[in-house]
């Protein structure tokens, strides 16, 4: 059997794991009844709504330490909790 232990993974796939990890939880925080993990289209399909997007650009830039500007609200960000990650992991980069 595999040893998944952290000190046999690299850090990076770490990093990304325990970063979806938290942003999971802070999203079913916001919204228990939705399936993150499975939906696609969360802003297209009517999901999230402009009051969730508030709810979570504010406790992504409180918990992460970054600054989601208007700019970065388009659907595309925000669609899958991918898109989600990969925003956040770009605006800790700049």
């Amino acid at each position: 059997m595999r040893d998944l232990s952290r000190d046999s993974v690299s850090p990076v796939f770490w990093d990304r794991k325990e970063k979806m990890e938290e942003i999971l939880s802070i999203l079913h925080e916001i919204r228990p009844d939705v399936d993150f993990e499975k939906e696609t289209k969360l802003i297209d399909d009517g999901i999230l709504d402009s009051f969730d997007i508030i709810s979570i650009v504010g406790e992504f830039n409180e918990h992460f330490g970054i600054e989601i500007n208007v700019e970065d609200l388009e659907p595309d960000n925000f669609n899958t909790v991918t898109a989600m990650q990969d925003l956040i992991t770009k605006l800790q980069e700049e």
